[in-house]
């Protein structure tokens, strides 16, 4: 999928991972609407990009995935510009402080879940109706290999010494959503994604990879002809 006709919209896109992936897309000569939840941030974030691309095609856009309202106006806005929606990628993400299981409160869990989880499916369902009017729509989530139950339990990788309820919890549901997605829209090319571990402000800027390279399964999942598998990183399959 490339060419000016293709737009994108990306949650939580006027900073890292997400920001990155809408100037990858923005130099594909895609639309690309670039969803904040702080417009000023947005717009921010879109001159950003135009700097550097200044024919690029990115709109800032108001939206909270956490607010109903916010994400009516946001799909309202897209719908009322007539540009279309061909690819969905449900960005937006939060991590918390990582506590001990046994010191992890449920309202913990509330609050990541309300974003990482709560988001995507508010975002997805408020938008659908919209996507599935694109010739060949594709709904991205960007996950993480904390979320994977055959990453996490592989004793001889680095996530294997992960210890938290929150996050990883919150991604191994959002991978569940996107297999039940996939199953549900089988006109929708639904794909979920694992960065890898990323230099963001999630993580501190402690991440080993650029966003460039975190960002390259996004771009694929918006982009590939082909994709062997539902869950891919930037090396390949990633195991749910």
């Amino acid at each position: 999928m490339t060419g000016s006709a293709t737009t994108a919209l990306i949650t939580g896109a006027n900073k890292g991972l997400g920001h990155e992936t809408a100037r990858r897309l923005a130099d594909l000569g895609w639309t690309v609407w670039l969803g904040a939840r702080d417009i000023a941030r947005g717009e921010t974030a879109a001159a950003a990009i135009r700097a550097g691309q200044p024919a690029a095609e990115v709109r800032p856009l108001s939206l909270d995935v956490t607010d109903n309202e916010s994400v009516r106006a946001a799909y309202d806005t897209v719908t009322g510009a007539g540009t279309g929606l061909d690819v969905l990628v449900n960005n937006a993400g939060i991590g918390t402080d990582r506590a001990a299981p046994l010191d992890t409160a449920p309202a913990d869990l509330a609050l990541v879940y309300g974003v990482n989880v709560l988001g995507p499916v508010r975002v997805t369902r408020e938008f659908l109706p919209l996507l599935r009017k694109s010739p060949a729509p594709r709904l991205v989530m960007v996950s993480s290999g904390l979320g994977s139950f055959g990453v996490v339990t592989d004793r001889t990788g680095l996530a294997s010494a992960f210890v938290d309820l929150v996050y990883p919890s919150s991604k191994a549901a959002l991978n569940m959503v996107t297999v039940m997605y996939e199953k549900a829209l089988p006109d929708v090319r639904v794909t979920a994604v694992d960065p890898g571990y990323t230099a963001t402000d999630l993580n501190g800027f402690t991440g080993t990879q650029t966003v460039a390279e975190g960002s390259a399964a996004i771009v694929t999942a918006c982009t590939a002809a082909r994709l062997d598998s539902g869950f891919i990183s930037r090396h390949g399959a990633v195991p749910w």
